[in-house]
């Protein structure tokens, strides 16, 4: 697995010459957002389609 230090300079390679610091903020933000899931995912698990459809069954009204 690549080091964060190494992530942060693949995300920087790939964004526009002209990008802002909110830009990089952003990015950085999400891509540590979506870590964060696939870790809780491996850690906790996940729900197959049938699990989620009848969980949110149970939130909507028919």
């Amino acid at each position: 697995m690549s080091t964060v230090k190494a992530e942060v300079k693949t995300l920087l390679d790939k964004l526009p010459d002209e990008c802002t610091f909110e830009d990089v903020q952003y990015h950085l933000y999400v891509a540590e957002k979506i870590q964060r899931g696939i870790d809780r995912a491996k850690a906790e698990g996940t729900l197959s389609q049938q699990e989620v459809e009848k969980e949110f069954s149970k939130w909507t009204i028919q």
